[in-house]
């Protein structure tokens, strides 16, 4: 068995509303094993015999499209994969805020003449580097909440579809996958 997160995009933060306890039954119901959600914005940790994260995110948006007619977005990364964010991040020792500090997760990789050409809009002072399939962002005069350089912006210039954590979530969800 391999630990897992979902990340679903978008839940509860606008129109989309998703209890948990619905996302936990339709996980569990999909045959994975000691499933937990982590706060209520579509973040689940899961044990699994599947190896295949494309094919466990298919699966579970797939679910929520046929139980709860929802269609979102859903990343999946491994315990390991999550433990190697957690420990890699370029910003971790600048700022004790986590709301600084985020991880967009993007559903593949972008392409290099993408990533070259991102650039943080207008005069606002925020750190990136992108690394695979992980953009790291330190917002170093404020949090997200202000800044245009968001998750939708990420995901026009970088053609991919993205979700966003602050680093105390990272971190909650690396915890809660670590074998």
């Amino acid at each position: 068995m391999t630990r897992y997160v979902a990340l679903l995009r978008g839940v509860n933060v606008g129109t989309t509303r998703l209890a948990m306890a619905d996302l936990r039954r339709i996980v569990t119901d999909l045959g994975h094993e000691d499933v937990k959600t982590y706060l209520q914005s579509g973040n689940v940790a899961f044990d699994s015999t599947v190896r295949d994260a494309e094919k466990l995110a298919a699966g579970i948006a797939r679910a929520l499209t046929d139980e709860l007619a929802l269609t979102v977005p859903v990343l999946v990364r491994s315990g390991r994969e999550l433990a190697a964010i957690a420990g890699g991040n370029p910003y971790a020792d600048r700022d004790d805020d986590p709301t600084r500090l985020l991880v967009a997760f993007l559903a593949k990789a972008p392409k290099k003449s993408l990533v070259d050409a991102l650039a943080v809009p207008g005069a606002e002072n925020v750190s990136f580097t992108v690394t695979g399939r992980e953009v790291f962002l330190h917002y170093v005069d404020g949090g997200a909440g202000r800044s245009k350089f968001t998750n939708a912006y990420l995901e026009k210039k970088l053609g991919v579809v993205a979700t966003s954590r602050n680093w105390k979530s990272v971190r909650a969800l690396a915890e809660m996958t670590a074998s």
